[in-house]
């Protein structure tokens, strides 16, 4: 896929997605999560790249929510595909990093809270807005905000659409670390290179076990299936199992119970 509304840096096992639509306050349209869609599909399944990180262009803008133009409410194809990123970004089996470098509002503030670590410049701005503009996220933006903020700060957050500074999202646990703007890329970027200093397989482990509980099961397939084949399909006890199979005879437990 060429890619119009975002850009791809790949360097150093970390893949950087940068929304690069400056002038609408790096919105998501239809193309755009589309384009992130495949970034991250693409991301899982090259084992060079350990880390993604997901940022917007320039330094205002994080990201504003999305643009949503009149639909033909009978044809699914026109539906914006923001809830498949978000799986993705939940799902894939390794980091990803919101570098929040601006205002994270509506779709952008639930972006960056599905990802798994946030890093935000200090000049960085979270809001809800749903109610306040005919809209709201019952899925993503609500479950999640609330399992990161707690129940009563992400109901007020939805319900009365405030403003929240980097230090207010630092505070309530929001975000993980604020730093000044100049300082956010190289601290993404130490933040990415110690993630991959890490078992990928136990990271891995750890990412399905913390969504499971909201993914279903999502995630519980996800833990089996990598189980499966990194792990199992190698043991004695598969070995044997498939040897008596294909011989039509018992298997013989002493081959892996030892």
């Amino acid at each position: 896929m060429t890619y119009d509304d975002i850009l791809v840096d790949r360097r150093n096992g970390t893949t950087w997605l940068t929304i690069n639509r400056e002038e609408s306050g790096n919105k998501f349209r239809h193309q755009t999560a589309r384009e992130l869609a495949d970034a991250l599909r693409a991301f899982r399944e090259d084992q060079r790249q350990r880390v993604a990180v997901i940022t917007g262009a320039g330094s205002k803008f994080f990201c504003i929510g999305g643009e949503h133009p009149p639909l033909n409410l009978h044809d699914y194809s026109e539906v914006m595909p923001i809830v498949d990123v978000y799986e993705l970004i939940d799902t894939v089996a390794k980091p990803v990093i919101a570098a929040v470098n601006g205002f994270a509002v509506g779709g952008g503030n639930v972006l960056h809270t599905v990802c798994d670590l946030t890093i935000a410049s200090s000049n960085a701005v979270f809001r809800q807005v749903g109610p306040m503009v005919g809209s709201f996220d019952a899925g993503y933006g609500s479950w999640y905000l609330e399992d990161t903020i707690g129940r009563k700060r992400a109901k007020a957050m939805w319900y009365l659409n405030e403003k929240h500074t980097a230090a207010d999202a630092l505070a309530m646990g929001l975000v993980n670390e604020v730093v000044e703007p100049t300082d956010l890329v190289r601290r993404v970027e130490e933040v990415a290179a110690l993630l991959q200093q890490r078992g990928p397989g136990a990271l891995a482990g750890l990412k399905a076990a913390f969504s499971a509980r909201n993914t279903g099961v999502i995630g519980q397939s996800r833990i089996a299936h990598d189980q499966l084949l990194t792990h199992y399909l190698t043991t004695r006890e598969a070995a044997e199992m498939q040897r008596s199979f294909n011989e039509r005879s018992e298997p013989n437990p002493d081959e892996y119970l030892r």
